[in-house]
């Protein structure tokens, strides 16, 4: 049986086809509009002149005793002793997990929580913290205020994360800043995968492609790599 929400979000509304006729909408989308607007002026606002961010991504079901969770919380602790900021979705697991290393070592720590169904509880440990409804312009505000992006196990958020990274830095709508794996046991099936179905059998991208990741598997890695890149590309 499929689970069923009786709260409805700012986003559902949005995007339902409701049978109206057009002239409904007349009335409801451009207030819309501005809404959006006021998301993009308000995370704009908050955020102009951070200085270079890391956005990390990961489950927010991640436990505190987790192996991902510590590892997400040393390296996001790195990252600050090196003056680089640590921006997540701002709730728990590695996203609280993130958020706490860079808060604790004294760094820049964002958090860009979203509206959700279910109550997302925003962790305690952000510098900024921001509040958004639409997903698109979260997403927005991750791509514009990041260097690079570091993604730990996660379900299908983060997997929409890395695939919009990935193909935004296919296609040149971004620079090619560095996007790391963390976990190469977690991240194994899928990668095999996009070697196997997506490269070698239909050829629906091309080798170069896999040069836009790299898999690293500790904290320390993780950090190097993506400072070597951010200092090539600054």
């Amino acid at each position: 049986m499929k689970k069923k929400y009786t709260r409805s979000t700012v986003d559902n509304e949005l995007l339902k086809f409701t049978g109206k006729k057009e002239s409904d909408f007349i009335h409801s989308d451009p207030w819309r509009v501005l809404r959006i607007q006021g998301e993009f002026v308000d995370g704009f606002d908050a955020l102009a002149g951070i200085g270079p961010c890391i956005s990390i991504f990961g489950s927010a079901r991640t436990e505190r005793d987790n192996y991902y969770y510590r590892a997400a919380e040393k390296t996001a602790a790195l990252l600050a002793d090196k003056g680089v900021g640590v921006i997540t979705g701002g709730g728990p697991g590695i996203m609280e997990a993130a958020n706490k290393g860079a808060y604790e070592a004294g760094g820049v720590s964002i958090g860009c929580n979203i509206e959700l169904p279910f109550e997302q509880e925003t962790n305690e440990y952000q510098t900024i913290s921001l509040e958004f409804h639409y997903f698109f312009v979260r997403k927005m505000i991750f791509v514009k205020y990041s260097v690079g992006y570091i993604i730990f196990p996660g379900g299908f958020g983060t997997l929409d994360e890395l695939f919009e990274a990935l193909t935004l830095a296919q296609t040149d709508k971004i620079e090619h800043f560095p996007i790391a794996l963390f976990g190469s046991k977690y991240w194994k099936g899928l990668l095999d995968w996009i070697d196997v179905c997506l490269l070698e059998k239909h050829c629906t991208i091309s080798p170069r492609d896999k040069e836009l990741y790299r898999i690293v598997n500790t904290p320390e890695e993780t950090v190097n790599y993506v400072i070597d890149i951010i200092n090539e590309i600054m």
